[in-house]
């Protein structure tokens, strides 16, 4: 998705059958995760319409989403809802890693260049975006489920019935977020990057997800304190939130990730 000089764009494509399972990943330190948070928010200062904009988005997407909830079934679904919603926050972020490879690039970001570098590959992030929703819908269902043995409407009376059904939830809820974790961390990036298969981009992830568990695990923590703090804010902090981790999330790949065998698009 990179532009190339003429003479690169005329050389033969690589013979994509001799590219291996997965892509190497780099060994990467501690302070990686606040490096990436760095340029993350560098980012949004240089392209804050087109940033602020995703942002302004996931903040309606959760207020329409919670609203749904409250409808459903009250204060216990609202909860279940929201904290699902962050399963499908990778497949929303897309745009944002398109406008800081515009931006790496050399090039003023343009939303018209995010839908069309969100179209590459699109058969691979709709598939993958597919799973993220039905991963959602499962949190959902299962929340709503489990919402049955706890008393319904709007205050639940017993205290202790409340804090055992966030235990549950959460529990529930942390096995969901760290699959998703595992699997979208570098793997979306890498799709719109280069010309990948999803089941390639998934392994390469989760490899280097777990050769790097330190930082990693770090990088999760920043993501769930700016999830927390953006719900301390009533969703409104999320409108920064949002963009500063997408962008963060693509200097993340392109640390991380050595996906150079892979042929860009042209």
């Amino acid at each position: 998705m990179h532009d190339r000089p003429d003479d690169e764009s005329k050389r033969p494509a690589p013979d994509t059958s001799q590219l291996p399972f997965v892509a190497p990943c780099r060994k990467l330190g501690m302070d990686a995760p606040l490096r990436w948070v760095r340029l993350g928010w560098t980012d949004l200062k240089r392209a804050p319409r087109q940033s602020l904009l995703y942002g302004l988005f996931a903040l309606l997407l959760c207020y329409a989403v919670g609203y749904a909830g409250l409808k459903i079934g009250g204060t216990l679904v609202l909860l279940a809802m929201l904290s699902g919603l962050t399963l499908i926050g990778p497949a929303l972020a897309i745009g944002l890693y398109s406008i800081s490879c515009q931006l790496q690039n050399g090039l003023v970001p343009v939303l018209g260049y995010c839908l069309r570098d969100s179209a590459r590959g699109l058969g691979n992030q709709g598939l993958f975006a597919s799973v993220l929703i039905v991963l959602f819908l499962v949190w959902v269902h299962a929340g709503h489920l489990l919402h049955l043995f706890f008393p319904a409407g709007e205050v639940v009376s017993d205290e202790m019935d409340l804090w055992l059904f966030l235990g549950i939830g959460s529990a529930i809820g942390a096995v969901f977020a760290l699959v998703t974790f595992c699997v979208s961390a570098f793997s979306l990036p890498m799709v719109m990057d280069r010309k990948t298969d999803l089941v390639t981009a998934i392994v390469t992830s989760v490899n280097a997800v777990l050769r790097n568990r330190k930082p990693m695990a770090l990088w999760a923590a920043i993501i769930l304190t700016a999830i927390l703090l953006s719900v301390l804010t009533g969703m409104l902090g999320l409108v920064v939130a949002f963009p500063v981790i997408g962008h963060a999330t693509w200097h993340a790949y392109r640390e991380t990730v050595d996906a150079s065998d892979w042929p860009e698009y042209g």
